[in-house]
């Protein structure tokens, strides 16, 4: 006797899924390990390392940190501003960071903090007492902690209170050191961004090299 299978059984054979082949995992994993290489190696490694290389060629002084140099060692870098010791220097910005470029930081603080008021009251005392001069004569800038913690700039009239206190100190006369406060400072850049600012590292370093008063 012949078996014959009716339509709906054919057409559900026809139907059926047909078996897979396994897959072999080990070209999948050579894959992706070599583009894992590929990309550690190409974006990791060697594009930094043009990057760098790209860098030291064509901005070598601000690719090597801004570095300033005097007598064969390095005073400090033009990006970063720094506490002097002594009436005989200019002193910069306050600095919610301890002038520390691995802590950039500003206080966070809001205006109508009321520890923020008592602390610019003080320094403003602070900076009056110290330039002897009326607390509201002070420059908001020699009061004010900047975003970064770390700005080497304070305005002209920052640099001006300080004059008469810093020639005092060397023994020298002011128009000496209004001299050397025209000499560094900076004009707007390209004459539209930014204020005129005075670089306060390098025009302390220009001052330890004036001729010493004499007796």
């Amino acid at each position: 006797m012949t078996s014959t299978s009716s339509p709906a059984a054919a057409s559900r054979h026809s139907h059926a899924p047909a078996a897979r082949a396994p897959v072999e995992g080990g070209g999948a994993w050579r894959g992706a390990l070599g583009l894992a290489v590929l990309s550690l190696a190409g974006f990791g490694f060697l594009y930094s390392l043009a990057g760098v290389g790209l860098g030291q060629a064509l901005f070598p002084h601000t690719a090597s940190g801004s570095l300033i140099e005097r007598g064969g060692r390095v005073a400090g870098s033009a990006l970063v501003a720094q506490p002097f010791v002594g009436d005989g220097y200019f002193q910069p910005r306050p600095s919610a960071a301890g002038y520390d470029p691995m802590a950039l930081a500003g206080s966070n603080q809001a205006r109508t903090n009321p520890e923020l008021r008592k602390r610019l009251d003080e320094t403003r005392a602070a900076v009056a007492g110290r330039e002897g001069v009326s607390p509201w004569q002070v420059p908001g800038d020699l009061i004010t902690q900047s975003g970064s913690g770390i700005d080497p700039h304070i305005g002209p009239e920052a640099a001006a209170l300080q004059v008469a206190r810093v020639a005092r100190a060397r023994g020298v006369t002011r128009v000496a050191v209004e001299r050397l406060v025209a000499r560094h400072t900076e004009r707007a850049q390209w004459g539209v961004f930014g204020q005129p600012r005075v670089h306060v590292l390098a025009l302390n370093l220009a001052l330890d090299g004036l001729p010493a008063p004499r007796p």
